[in-house]
């Protein structure tokens, strides 16, 4: 990649008010707490008797995902710039995304353990995703010699672990509280939401690219190659690891799918309303990459499901 197009790339710039913060935030919030209507407790009891598919899922989302998408980045080499690599780090540090429940649905794959890997990813989100992004990141920085000019990768704590609390968190647990005691209520909020939850996405990006669309248009050949190979890798990693595993063709397929479809709002959070890249150079890439997954997956999303409801038909 050329050093002028690593420059119109890093140039993108989105920057949003607190109103317009606090909007997302409650949005995003309001999306998490859709997704857990769909949580009963006896899902876990039934689910933790066969452990297996679980521990597996969570394997390929905390583990593979995030180390195999550094060596992609290392692999990639000077093809991409080192904060499209930092992207695709934090992209595989986030836990599943919120329309995985319902792209494993018309997969015909494991609801149940597609629910149980969204709850059980999205809670250990607020330990997972700042390691894994710390870790990875730094070692990214130190393998591809770029010491000198960028500085080590440092979390805030605080600052990170409250955000993912309050938008993972406390959405999470109030959508279980109703999903037990108002079942009703939980059962008629569960489809429009899902369907909110994209329609938001989808809105969150372009209203955060409007200003450098231009930009975002001339760049998009290569954004578009990249995250399409890294969501290849994190499909991949859930069908090929449930295969290897032996698992049942519901839960291979609801792995694949969780694996491949990340939260990337949350990402785009962190990188607007938290203080991470405080003191980074220009990082427009890690921008992009993080927002052009949140479009990116819903496409292959969609697109699994009909591959995979296509072999079901034949067989």
């Amino acid at each position: 990649m050329s050093p002028e197009i690593v420059s119109q790339i890093d140039g993108i710039n989105v920057s949003l008010n607190a109103g317009g913060m606090n909007t997302i935030n409650i949005v995003l919030a309001f999306v998490m707490y859709g997704v857990a209507l769909g949580i009963k407790p006896r899902m876990f009891a039934a689910i933790f008797k066969s452990p297996k598919s679980v521990i597996t899922g969570m394997a390929c989302q905390l583990i593979l995902l995030p180390l195999l998408t550094f060596l992609l980045a290392l692999a990639f080499g000077k093809w991409i710039s080192w904060t499209m690599a930092i992207g695709m780090i934090l992209v595989a540090s986030c836990p599943g995304g919120n329309i995985s429940n319902f792209i494993s649905s018309i997969s015909k794959g494991n609801i149940e353990l597609s629910v149980s890997l969204t709850a059980i990813s999205t809670a250990l989100a607020i330990f997972m995703t700042p390691f894994n992004f710390w870790l990875y990141g730094n070692l990214y920085i130190k393998a591809a010699g770029l010491s000198a000019e960028v500085p080590q990768l440092v979390i805030p704590l605080w600052d990170v672990f409250k955000t993912i609390f309050i938008l993972l968190g406390i959405p999470l647990s109030l959508g279980i509280l109703t999903s037990h005691f108002l079942p009703k209520l939980a059962e008629k909020l569960k489809k429009p939401m899902q369907w909110f939850s994209i329609i938001f996405f989808l809105a969150m990006v372009v209203l955060s690219f409007v200003g450098n669309i231009n930009a975002f248009l001339q760049c998009i050949k290569f954004i578009f190659l990249v995250v399409l190979l890294h969501n290849l890798l994190a499909l991949g990693i859930g069908f090929g690891t449930g295969t290897v595993m032996h698992l049942p063709r519901k839960d291979r397929r609801t792995i694949t799918i969780e694996t491949g479809i990340q939260n990337s709002g949350l990402g785009l959070v962190l990188l607007l309303g938290t203080s991470l890249f405080a003191n980074f150079p220009a990082h427009g890439g890690t921008l992009v990459i993080t927002a052009w997954w949140g479009i990116w997956h819903i496409i292959s999303g969609l697109t699994v499901a009909a591959i995979f409801n296509r072999s079901r038909k034949n067989g």
